[in-house]
This record gives C-alpha cells, sequence and structure tokens, in this order.
C-alpha cells in the first residue's frame, strides 16, 4: 500500500487547535513560517554535512555541485518533493478550510477526553 504524502500532510491531531495570537491571520502566518524555519534549518544542516564529507573524501568539490544540472527525471522528482513540501507547509489552510467545511467534525479537547473516559 503506497501513502500519499500529500493528503497525509492535512491531517489533523484531534481537538482544537491551540492559538497564541489574538489576530488568526497572523497565527496562520506564523505556523507557516515557523513550519518552513523549520524544514530549512534541518535541510541545511543534512546539506552541509554531505558537502563536506564529499569534499573530504575527494568525491566532489563546491564548484562541481553548484554546477550541477539535473536530468529530466531528477527534475521531476524534485517537482514532486515541491508539491510535498507546500502540502506540510500549507497544512493549517487546509485544516482551517475543512473544519469551516465540516464544522460538526470540530470538537473541543475536554470534550474529546470526556468522551474517551465514557468509553
Amino acid at each position: 500500500m503506497k501513502l500519499n504524502d500529500i493528503v497525509m500532510a492535512s491531517d489533523k491531531s484531534k481537538g482544537a487547535r491551540p492559538y497564541f495570537f489574538d489576530d488568526p491571520m497572523a497565527e496562520r502566518v506564523m505556523n507557516i513560517a515557523m513550519a518552513v524555519a523549520t524544514e530549512v534549518a534541518v535541510i541545511r544542516e543534512r546539506i552541509d554535512t554531505i558537502e563536506r564529507l564529499l569534499e573530504a573524501k575527494g568525491i566532489l568539490t563546491q564548484e562541481e555541485i553548484e554546477d550541477f544540472v539535473p536530468t529530466d527525471e531528477q527534475a521531476e522528482e524534485r517537482q514532486l518533493w515541491h508539491a510535498r513540501y507546500t502540502a506540510r507547509i500549507l497544512r493549517i489552510v487546509k485544516q482551517e478550510l475543512d473544519a469551516v467545511a465540516n464544522p460538526e467534525d470540530n470538537k473541543p479537547m475536554h470534550q474529546i477526553a470526556d468522551e474517551i473516559n465514557e468509553m
């Protein structure tokens, strides 16, 4: 069974989302910015590690890395990655649209906890 990363990026936890700002738009922007910042930080560390190891082993130079041109297949793989990445970044917006479209699915956390306790 193949998982659909793009659809799974829209999955959300049960219960109401905690908010830290009075302005919902500021909350959305902050959540998106933090998701991007987290992704970029992890990716940057990994790329730095790989480039240093490759250069230290004499496999690739920084110039070769900078001059690389992907094949059509590699470019397509990159586009798929971009689509998945964008889905993760915009997850908060998708979840809020789903909440508006399906208000019956929106329950506060305490109500979910009460229902679990009654089981």
